[in-house]
């Protein structure tokens, strides 16, 4: 098992080579290799992943990528740049804060190594979402470093925050034509309270406030609202009941003729969930962990699963009439796999159409993807 496992981590690293500052609404120009603007009226194309959740191995991965000083995690990321470079925004999730002067650990209280923050902008990422039951693993202090380390960056964020006008401001990027406001909100805080006087430095789950925040963003002059949800049951490959219920209702609210939310994507599983059209509007129930270690079940033993995900990609048309919807015209997953031998995040469909041996796994991230019935409603698999 050990020999199949390097095998495969050699063809795949062969294969990925081979592939391989405010809260303004400030409007920056496209990153290198992204689309330039077309005449007259155009969608565009957003996507977005799951967890970046650096364990002790992710770190010391990191540390061999940068020859032995210092912090790259550029190279795990390459196998999916293509995808996430060629989209008007992408979003990615955050899950861990930066620590202080090299005191960087992994689970269960981590704290990562800010040139995290670098490599999500070099593979194309336009903002994260910070919001996550690890929020809160050291503090204020860490949410600080956290934010500080994405502003020198470039990437914006949403779901946690340094001061309280920081918390009250909306993310807004430019997506193509349009405006895209990101929120961002965690079930929990893995029991960790709130640093004394600052209750909003992190957004918790609460259906009247997003309500109440995607209405507010959607006045402020937004084209398009997106929700990243840490929710759900660890290790459960189907959305659990409060998951559901709060789909339903948050898709169902509105904000005066139109949906008051265009799209969900939520994460904290660490497997993948599937995707569902929920009152018309697409929820991606849970993504999996983009970047992790090797992680165990419920069962104390190693799973898989922990590093199987989804990237979303969704393409959004220009409303019909002024004032009208930004529609999804095209959805799409892209199946992903963390190697944690090659310590490469593979496109698996891209791997699989190169002859490595994937399509085992491909197959199953597919059929859970699918197996709420998105495949009748137009879900289909991209690389």
């Amino acid at each position: 098992m050990l020999a199949r496992r390097r095998q495969l981590a050699l063809v795949l690293t062969v294969v990925l080579a081979a592939g391989a500052a405010c809260q303004a609404r400030d409007h920056e120009p496209p990153r290198p290799g992204r689309p330039a603007p077309a005449a007259g009226p155009r969608g565009f194309t957003l996507v977005a992943s799951g967890d970046v959740l650096p364990h002790r191995s992710i770190i010391d991965r990191a540390r061999f990528d940068a020859g032995g000083t210092g912090y790259d995690f550029r190279p795990m990321l390459s196998g999916i740049r293509p995808v996430v470079s060629r989209a008007d925004v992408a979003l990615c999730h955050l899950e861990t804060v930066h620590g202080e002067n090299g005191g960087h650990t992994g689970h269960p209280v981590f704290t990562s190594p800010p040139e995290v923050a670098a490599a999500l902008a070099a593979t194309g990422y336009d903002g994260c979402s910070t919001a996550s039951e690890h929020s809160l693993d050291d503090g204020a202090d860490g949410i600080r470093r956290t934010l500080d380390a994405l502003d020198r960056a470039g990437v914006r964020h949403a779901g946690s925050a340094r001061t309280e006008q920081e918390a009250r401001t909306v993310t807004v990027l430019r997506a193509g034509p349009a405006e895209v406001a990101h929120l961002a909100y965690t079930s929990d805080t893995d029991g960790l309270p709130m640093p004394s006087g600052q209750p909003w430095a992190v957004n918790l789950v609460d259906e009247a406030k997003i309500v109440e925040d995607a209405r507010a963003a959607r006045a402020a002059g937004a084209d398009v609202v997106v929700v990243s949800m840490h929710w759900g049951t660890e290790w459960q490959d189907a959305p659990d009941e409060r998951q559901s219920a709060l789909a339903r209702s948050l898709t169902a609210a509105r904000s005066g003729d139109r949906p008051a939310i265009d799209l969900i994507v939520g994460t904290h599983a660490h497997v993948p969930q599937a995707y569902e059209k929920v009152n018309g509007t697409w929820v991606v129930h849970g993504m999996g962990d983009q970047v992790a270690g090797e992680t165990t079940g419920p069962d104390g033993a190693p799973d898989p699963r922990g590093n199987q995900s989804t990237l979303g990609r969704f393409t959004f048309a220009p409303p019909a009439r002024p004032g009208g919807r930004w529609e999804v015209t095209k959805a799409e997953f892209v199946p992903q796999f963390f190697d944690i031998d090659a310590g490469r995040v593979v496109n698996l469909n891209r791997a699989l159409a190169q002859g490595a041996d994937v399509r085992a796994v491909r197959d199953r991230i597919r059929d859970v993807t699918l197996g709420r019935g998105a495949a009748k409603d137009g879900l289909v698999m991209g690389d």
